[in-house]
């Protein structure tokens, strides 16, 4: 089995350190990784300067781009072959709920599962690589536990998997769960620059909002891995209908529409 790996942390984090150490006992894989730190970058790919690639000490191979983009260069000429799946992470925190949206682990992720191949992103609840080393092993288990499943169609799938920073014997059974959702973000943070100018700092996420049971916010709060499968269609199908008959109305087709 080939797995290509990346993560937004960066090819130096802890974290795809370790999850790279775990997964070479079970597959070949391969690293390609943002240079730096490249935190809440979604999907983003750079598309008006150029990208280079570089191979650390270790092997690794690193971008000067976005998560997507090193997944997106690894499998359109960069590797060589098809990897049998894509893997993101260990994120350093949390990536449930809304977070999904920004989060750069998800993004490299979903790169891989919009070329039709198998992807995971990893990520552990809380910041600071505590217990990384029972995250990457329980990383690892999912993996292989995921693989095993049988796949309808051999249609691919993309899954978000949280791992509370809890000991190996204390992570409790994985969970399938959906999303919850959070707050709206705390405030902005403003400081004024050496050239009196006022800078502005994005402000931390907010707490949860929907951590009722069944979600990723519930399930690792009770020391359980979360795994959450994710799909790209952003359609509002059960309002479909009632924006067609509102489009009727403005073609005078049909009496307004309650809105």
């Amino acid at each position: 089995m080939k797995i290509l790996l990346c993560n937004d942390d960066g090819y130096q984090a802890p974290g795809i350190v370790a999850l790279h150490a775990a997964l070479q006992s079970i597959a070949e894989v391969e690293v390609v990784a943002p240079e730096h730190n490249n935190s809440a970058k979604s999907n983003a790919l750079t598309l008006h300067s150029p990208l280079y690639v570089h191979r650390a000490a270790n092997g690794f191979r690193y971008v000067n781009g976005t998560p997507a983009d090193c997944v997106h260069i690894a499998l359109t000429g960069l590797l060589g072959y098809r990897p049998d799946l894509v893997v993101s992470g260990i994120n350093n925190g949390a990536n449930m709920g809304d977070d999904t949206i920004y989060s750069g682990t998800v993004g490299a992720a979903m790169e891989g599962y919009l070329f039709g191949i198998p992807a995971i992103a990893f990520s552990q609840v809380d910041k600071g690589w505590g217990e990384l080393e029972a995250a990457a092993h329980k990383a690892r288990e999912v993996v292989q536990q995921l693989l095993a499943l049988p796949r309808p169609d051999q249609e691919p799938w993309l899954f978000n998997v949280n791992i509370p920073n809890m000991p190996l014997t204390a992570l409790r059974a994985p969970k399938f769960c959906r999303l919850g959702r959070r707050h709206a973000a705390e405030r902005v943070i403003t400081q004024q620059s050496p050239h009196g100018e006022v800078m502005y700092w994005i402000g931390g996420a907010g707490p949860a909002k929907d951590d009722a049971d069944g979600t990723d916010f519930h399930a690792t709060a009770q020391g359980h891995v979360s795994i959450t499968p994710l799909q790209i269609d952003l359609t509002d199908h059960a309002k479909l209908a009632h924006w067609a008959r509102v489009a009727a109305y403005w073609t005078g087709a049909e009496q307004p529409a309650v809105l």
